[in-house]
């Protein structure tokens, strides 16, 4: 991407440097922008233009972030350059929580997640829109469609009429939960952390609506296996330094459960390839349960 594109962006008429970043899954041209004012950076996204409107939604979300005070990207402009779609937002200086935060002690780790967990709590108190249907009525179809398409598939998941049922006994439960702002990738990966402590949550990219403790499913996933302290201590960080109640644990199992099957799926129609792996993963929760005749995991102690 040429100089004189990023000379059609607003703001970015001050140039000092510009350095590409690599990292990272999105499809986006991201740069790192060194402002000749020294100390000023800020990140450049470049797109499709036919991702515009999807941008703009995120960043709208990103506007919404610091109205409730969220330790995130504030945005700053976004538009169209050439024949290129660009958002401009600040950039948050530090590293990726997943590499970084093995290499602290316990108690850092913890403290981190607390900070974690109170930044999740701010977001939750954005509602969502009137036109959202209820998270109940959302949730259950998509669950339906997964469990339809788990019994046709060849893969089977050892007692899965088991876990079956207590979805069952449990799933009315979601009739009564709130339709709130779901971050919806919130883990390490998705944090940055900086002289360890949390600097900032990226990626608003996949946002969603619905109950709040659908969030914590990344940390049964993925974030127990990196760092149990920082898991502890994201849950505890949210419930303000308080222990949740059984209705937290019931909910969050319920949607463990549900997410057996939903990764049996997913594997099989996006990375067959990894069949094996994803199975690891879903047997190391379903262990951390005891295939949900425990409610608090085992590593929560």
């Amino acid at each position: 991407m040429g100089k004189s594109i990023i000379k059609e962006i607003p703001f970015l008429n001050n140039v000092k440097d510009v350095v590409e970043i690599e990292k990272g899954f999105s499809s986006d041209k991201k740069y790192l922008i060194h402002m000749q004012d020294g100390n000023n950076k800020l990140l450049l996204r470049m797109f499709d233009l036919e991702e515009l409107e999807i941008k703009r939604s995120e960043y709208s979300i990103l506007e919404k972030m610091q109205e409730y005070e969220v330790t995130c990207s504030q945005p700053i402009s976004i538009g169209e350059a050439g024949n290129w779609g660009y958002m401009l937002t600040s950039y948050i200086e530090g590293k990726d929580a997943e590499d970084e935060i093995p290499l602290f002690s316990d108690e850092e780790q913890f403290n981190i997640g607390i900070e974690a967990g109170k930044e999740l709590r701010k977001m939750h108190e954005f509602p969502a829109p009137r036109y959202v249907s209820s998270w109940y009525s959302r949730k259950v179809e998509k669950h339906r469609k997964y469990i339809d398409a788990y019994l046709e598939c060849e893969i089977k998941v050892k007692n899965d009429r088991k876990i079956m049922n207590f979805i069952d006994e449990n799933i009315h439960l979601m009739k009564q939960r709130p339709n709130l702002f779901q971050h919806d990738d919130f883990y390490l990966g998705n944090i940055i952390v900086n002289n360890k402590k949390l600097a900032g949550v990226i990626d608003f990219n996949r946002y969603d609506w619905g109950d709040p403790i659908h969030e914590f499913l990344k940390i049964g996933i993925f974030t127990r296996g990196v760092s149990i302290p920082f898991s502890i201590g994201q849950i505890r960080g949210y419930f303000n330094n308080s222990e949740p109640d059984e209705e937290f644990w019931r909910l969050y199992s319920l949607y463990m459960a549900m997410c057996v099957f939903s990764t049996v799926v997913w594997t099989l129609r996006t990375i067959p390839d990894h069949m094996d792996e994803m199975l690891d993963r879903v047997y190391i929760y379903l262990d951390d349960h005891d295939d949900f005749n425990r409610l608090k995991p085992k590593w929560y102690e």
